[in-house]
């Protein structure tokens, strides 16, 4: 499991003034062709709905109003776009999957964007897959998994809403997961535990996310 002492204080310092300057919302992309040009590193991430993506995007930037946070599955429909005012990262916040009450049609729209994203931006870093912790990685989260390993995209497993479990608890789900992960050729075997209601894991995240430009 990653800790930041796992990292040089210089890289947990970028990490820290990456998301010290404002993001701002740039568009909603519902087709390939709606994405700005490929001329800085991206980050994406994926998860089910629900999952908790908009308030962890929210807490990395530090604000509660960035990415629209909602009670309702399936509000996120298309790949929203934020960027920094003045780091070279765009982050790319994809629609939820496993929401089984959404229209056939529209799933297999998302379905069909998602893949495409996946397997044509040459400019994306890294995926951040996140699992609820309070269920460990369901068949929608090794469905996603097997896609990016397909694709070759390298992505990272992030644990969600890690407050609402025992300490008990949270160590069978990591034992899960990493079980799940073990044998990817595309996943990144360190592990970040986050709750953003908390903050717990988020500098992490950031330190995760320098090092990936700094490389």
């Amino acid at each position: 499991m990653a800790e930041l002492s796992d990292f040089p204080p210089d890289t947990i310092e970028t990490g820290r003034l990456l998301f010290a300057r404002p993001f701002v919302f740039v568009k909603g992309a519902v087709r390939i062709a709606d994405l700005p040009e490929m001329d800085r590193v991206e980050i994406a991430f994926a998860g089910r709905s629900n999952v908790g993506k908009s308030s962890l995007i929210n807490a990395l930037a530090g604000t509660s109003a960035l990415a629209r946070t909602s009670n309702t599955p399936g509000r996120t429909q298309e790949l929203n776009i934020f960027e920094s005012t003045d780091k070279p990262l765009r982050i790319v916040d994809m629609p939820g999957y496993g929401f089984a009450k959404a229209p056939k049609d529209k799933v297999d729209a998302w379905t069909r964007l998602i893949h495409a994203y996946l397997t044509g931006r040459a400019t994306l870093r890294r995926v951040y897959v996140l699992v609820d912790g309070r269920h460990g990685p369901k068949p929608h989260d090794l469905t996603v998994m097997n896609e990016l390993d397909r694709a070759a995209v390298s992505y990272q497993v992030v644990l969600t809403k890690a407050d609402k479990l025992t300490a008990r608890e949270l160590d069978h789900t990591i034992a899960l997961t990493k079980a799940a992960i073990a044998k990817r050729p595309a996943a990144h075997p360190e592990l970040v535990i986050t709750s953003s209601q908390k903050g717990d894991g988020i500098q992490l995240l950031r330190t995760e996310i320098a090092a990936l430009l700094e490389s």
